[in-house]
């Protein structure tokens, strides 16, 4: 039987987050509650955990790293107000995205899950294969079944080291789509010059058929731990991405 709060001693509770502390900031990846759990020989209950895990973020308030609750579980991240420092110890420029990429991402995160022939009706161009395997690459979109028609074309959806990066933890938290850009900026240094009002035109379609905005802006980069990955020439959907030169 699941030991609940009320059956667990302050000691024990103590002893719990001391483990559930090491356990995170050991992990490279976000780790469930149902993972977290076989850490103890007690059977404590889920709930028990999930009430540790929120005094240990309490605990954790005021200082560099902090820990959330993301899609694929709990972890430890710095927190967003250093990353501008923690880039001077490792000064590679992040890769950015093409506009091509941007709107693909955006169509899919909202519409999903959708065919390429879905992406190019809304875009209104022909999509590159290399564009979906640029999203695949990041680990950003998957291929989530085929759809029941002449040729069963691939479904596309987004996953969740997409919610991850984001630090979502469900699509149920999206934001209007007008702020998606904005949200995946954060996870990476802003360039501005290069995609302010990237989202114009064929994203603005997305926007009124999703009833969230007249007009959409999507901006993003990369986070900072990202491979180089090679943007978009002009006018070339067949390159999404043209490799980055270190600072």
């Amino acid at each position: 039987m699941d030991l609940q709060q009320s059956d667990v001693q302050q000691s024990d509770i103590e002893q719990i987050k001391r483990a559930l502390e090491a356990a995170l900031l050991s992990s490279p990846e976000p780790i469930p509650v149902a993972d977290l759990r076989k850490l103890f020989d007690a059977d404590y209950g889920a709930e028990v955990i999930r009430r540790v895990l929120e005094e240990l973020k309490s605990d954790w308030l005021e200082r560099g790293a902090e820990l959330v609750n993301v899609a694929s579980g709990w972890r430890f991240q710095v927190r967003p107000e250093f990353q501008n420092q923690l880039d001077r110890l490792n000064p590679q420029r992040p890769p950015r995205y093409s506009r091509a990429v941007l709107e693909t991402l955006a169509i899919i995160s909202y519409k999903q899950p959708v065919t390429r022939g879905d992406i190019e009706d809304v875009r209104g161009v022909s999509v590159s294969s290399n564009i979906l395997r640029v999203l695949e690459a990041r680990g950003w979109i998957d291929i989530v079944g085929h759809r029941e028609s002449p040729g069963r074309p691939a479904l596309f959806s987004t996953t969740r080291a997409f919610l991850d990066d984001l630090n979502l933890r469900s699509l149920d938290e999206l934001p209007p789509l007008e702020e998606l850009g904005a949200l995946i900026e954060d996870e990476g240094d802003a360039l501005e010059e290069e995609v302010h009002g990237i989202a114009e035109g064929n994203l603005e379609g997305v926007a009124s058929e999703m009833a969230e905005a007249e007009k959409a802006e999507v901006m993003t980069t990369v986070t900072s731990d990202a491979a180089a990955l090679p943007v978009e020439r002009e006018g070339d959907d067949a390159n999404p991405i043209e490799a980055q030169s270190l600072t």
